[in-house]
């Protein structure tokens, strides 16, 4: 049987209205599996990913990560259309320059809030509420989207940095704990990728020459790896974080 066959399986993919999100919707739906596109601010977006999506019963599902309220009911929500979560992908990301010498206090203060909220404690609750009704049928897969920015540091965007460097810590403490119920926690760590959301970043800083491939990411790339880690027979790197930077930087 081919491994990335995930035919019979239930996808909920946060921010999967664009980027690395979509490109996982796309290749998850590919290989059989239906799909939950989560949105917040972008529905035509989403409207249009599920839509396009092979096979059936994919649907969008709204809900602002930084609210916990909202998290619950998302999940409510995909486990009443779909019966079950087979495997959750915490892509969801949000970012605002706030640069310390750029920012008053007040903005430093509500960036913090912003970025954590929904880049770390967002996707906590996320994998919380998944987890539980993972645990109910001893048996998942948690990928969580994390950045190089974690490691390489992110020094107008120290949030960012911060939080996917929590987001890091999240997934091998799940990890551990979650083993035991046969349910399987990793990360990707992306460098810059070929998004509509970066593309200006890319271009300012020369991103493609950090690369020895001289080269950025495709969403696609790392919608594989991803792919590969929610595969049968990787249940084994539960707890790693994977690097998909083209070797722009090394640890």
């Amino acid at each position: 049987m081919n491994s990335l066959d995930f035919s019979g399986k239930t996808v909920l993919i946060t921010g999967a209205s664009r980027g690395i999100g979509r490109a996982t919707a796309v290749m998850f739906a590919d290989a059989g599996a239906r799909v939950a596109v989560h949105f917040n601010r972008h529905r035509q977006a989403a409207e249009q990913v599920a839509e396009s999506l092979a096979g059936e019963g994919h649907f969008c599902v709204p809900a602002e990560l930084s609210d916990a309220a909202a998290v619950q009911q998302m999940v409510v929500e995909v486990l009443r259309r779909f019966g079950q979560i087979d495997i959750l992908v915490n892509n969801a990301a949000t970012n605002q320059p706030h640069a310390l010498t750029a920012v008053d206090y007040a903005g430093w203060q509500a960036a913090w809030r912003t970025v954590i909220g929904v880049n770390l404690v967002g996707a906590a609750n996320v994998s919380y509420c998944v987890a539980r009704h993972m645990i109910e049928r001893q048996s998942g897969r948690i990928i969580n989207v994390s950045s190089r920015g974690a490691f390489r540091g992110e020094p107008d965007n120290p949030a960012y940095g911060a939080s996917k460097a929590g987001l890091n810590a999240l997934s091998q403490s799940l990890a551990q704990y979650l083993a035991p119920h046969n349910i399987f926690v990793t990360a990707v760590a992306p460098g810059f990728v070929e998004t509509e959301r970066v593309q200006k970043i890319i271009e300012e800083r020369s991103a493609r020459q950090q690369s020895p491939l001289g080269r950025v990411a495709q969403p696609e790339e790392v919608a594989y790896t991803i792919l590969f880690l929610a595969s049968r027979g990787a249940e084994f790197l539960t707890g790693a974080v994977v690097d998909v930077n083209g070797a722009s930087y090394l640890r």
